[in-house]
């Protein structure tokens, strides 16, 4: 089985490194592609204004100077001598639950994959504070990585759809088991913009990460992850509302 790694902390993110541990207990065809730098909120975004550089590490350990998308498609296009069986996204440094995974790298990584018609995972391991850097705890990504992906290898994946995982913010032995919920929701009205001043006295302003209020429902992963379980969460690339369709059709019907 051949396995495309990528992600969107960048080539040298420890989550990274944690996920060539998981994969090497499925598989030793590995590949990696992954950005030269971090593209963390980088969503689905393509790089179409600049040209896109590429370097090779080592025989199979590449990196491009672009987005999570950039860096699928150039393994798909440019570096695999053919189409992997599976791609893997991540393991993110922190979560990526709820609405997050319409901003993130790593899911829109997976998304890519699945609209080659690839089979593709994101994973994420989420941490309990900010501020914290690389300095995060993998272990419950490494100890419950493969016992989670191993199912899904063999299991169909319908067209155009991947599936998130989330660790939660516990040591692996800590965590409780794996749970199959859907995507949550998050209160963005309490998310913060962050003003500063720089040296030469003007403004700027950062997005902040706290403030933002969780409201985990019933089976859904932010109530998982509250709960130390795995959350596997399966998506699609159709964000089509169905049950709008035929009161917004009525409104154009003379």
């Amino acid at each position: 089985m051949r396995i495309l790694l990528t992600n969107d902390d960048g080539i040298n993110a420890p989550g990274l490194y944690v996920l060539e541990k998981i994969a090497a207990q499925l598989s030793d065809d590995i590949w990696i592609c992954a950005p030269s730098e971090e593209q963390s909120g980088a969503g689905h975004s393509l790089t179409l204004t600049r040209p896109v550089r590429m370097r090779q590490h080592a025989e199979r350990r590449f990196s491009v100077t672009g987005t999570p998308t950039d860096s699928v498609t150039m393994a798909l296009k440019k570096i695999l001598p053919a189409p992997p069986d599976l791609i893997l996204s991540g393991v993110n440094r922190g979560a990526n639950l709820g609405d997050d995974v319409t901003y993130s790298g790593t899911v829109s990584a997976a998304f890519e994959g699945a609209l080659a018609g690839i089979r593709a995972i994101a994973l994420s391991q989420v941490y309990a504070r900010e501020g914290v850097g690389n300095a995060v705890d993998f272990s419950a990504a490494e100890q419950w990585g493969a016992k989670v992906l191993k199912p899904l290898l063999d299991h169909p994946f319908p067209p155009r759809t991947l599936v998130n995982v989330n660790f939660p913010p516990v040591a692996g032995s800590e965590v409780q088991g794996v749970r199959v919920v859907r995507q949550g929701f998050h209160d963005y009205a309490r998310g913060s913009v962050v003003e500063g001043t720089d040296p030469r006295g003007f403004p700027y302003y950062w997005f902040g990460l706290h403030g933002i209020e969780h409201t985990p429902g019933s089976d859904t992963d932010l109530e998982a992850i509250a709960g130390n379980f795995v959350s596997v969460t399966p998506l699609q690339i159709d964000l089509t509302h169905e049950s709008s369709l035929g009161s917004l059709a009525n409104l154009y019907r003379s």
